[in-house]
């Protein structure tokens, strides 16, 4: 009976699928006449004057002069590196020498092209060696 009631007052709490849980009112609400006054637009990317004088992005990234297009507002996959900002905030496109913006050129799949990189770069090629699982250390609890 006890567990009944307490399931009833869960269930409440727990909301519609495809709710907002935040709602806007005043000038912040979405169709606020001066909604525009008090929030700021997004920044514009300056990443086009730095890709342009990056010495270290290769000739291809240089040319192109093409920005990316803006996200779509009904899209619902993110690109890689989109996901790797929104999860770990880290910018994976930014040049770290120069700040500016990378180019994905190629993705490798064939293992015989990637292993003669990795070994002619003299990095390792072969995934590290899993340990076995253990239990977390359990200190001695104070029981008399």
């Amino acid at each position: 009976m006890f567990v009944l009631a307490l399931i009833e007052r869960l269930a409440a709490l727990v909301p519609r699928p495809r709710v907002n849980l935040v709602t806007y009112h005043g000038v912040f609400a979405p169709a606020a006449s001066y909604r525009s006054a008090v929030v700021p637009e997004p920044p514009e990317s300056d990443g086009e004057a730095a890709r342009a004088s990056c010495p270290h992005a290769g000739s291809a990234a240089r040319d192109s002069g093409e920005p990316d297009p803006p996200p779509s507002k009904t899209r619902r996959r993110y690109s890689w590196a989109e996901l790797m900002k929104r999860v770990f905030h880290i910018e994976v496109l930014v040049c770290d020498r120069c700040g500016g913006r990378r180019k994905v050129l190629a993705f490798l799949t064939d293992t015989k092209a990637v292993v003669a990189i990795l070994t002619h770069l003299g990095l390792p090629h072969h995934a590290p060696a899993v340990a076995a699982a253990r239990s977390p250390p359990q200190p001695e609890l104070p029981f008399f």
